[in-house]
């Protein structure tokens, strides 16, 4: 059974910058594709990024230039740079891993910017 797990979140100040990362139980390389969602209260998941097996990346143009998705194959994990955080980046951030038809999702870590 895959398993994903999420640290990194917290609370930190507009301007600020906070690491996501999400340990996979297994190679990194036995997915499709992984990638970060988030879910700020009243809204629908979305997604931030993404990174496919072969490294092409994938950002929602609210992040664009801000965010960073990068992996480190020899650790299983997959991390999400994120800077000059604005209170709307406030929300549940949530790791999602693809094989094939079938999606893996962590149990999210909270991330709360202040204004």
């Amino acid at each position: 059974q895959v398993q994903l797990v999420e640290s990194g979140g917290g609370l930190v100040q507009a301007g600020g910058s906070l690491r996501l990362s999400c340990a996979a139980s297994e190679n990194l390389f036995n997915f499709n594709d992984m990638g970060w969602y988030r879910q700020a209260p009243g809204n629908q998941r979305e997604l931030v990024a993404d990174i496919n097996v072969g490294g092409r990346t994938n950002y929602a143009d609210s992040v664009k230039g801000r965010f960073v998705i990068s992996r480190d194959s020899a650790v299983n994990t997959v991390y999400l740079q994120m800077n000059s955080l604005k209170p709307e980046d406030t929300a549940d951030y949530y790791c999602r891993a693809r094989i094939l038809r079938t999606f893996y999702w962590g149990q999210g870590t909270q991330v709360t910017v202040s204004s």
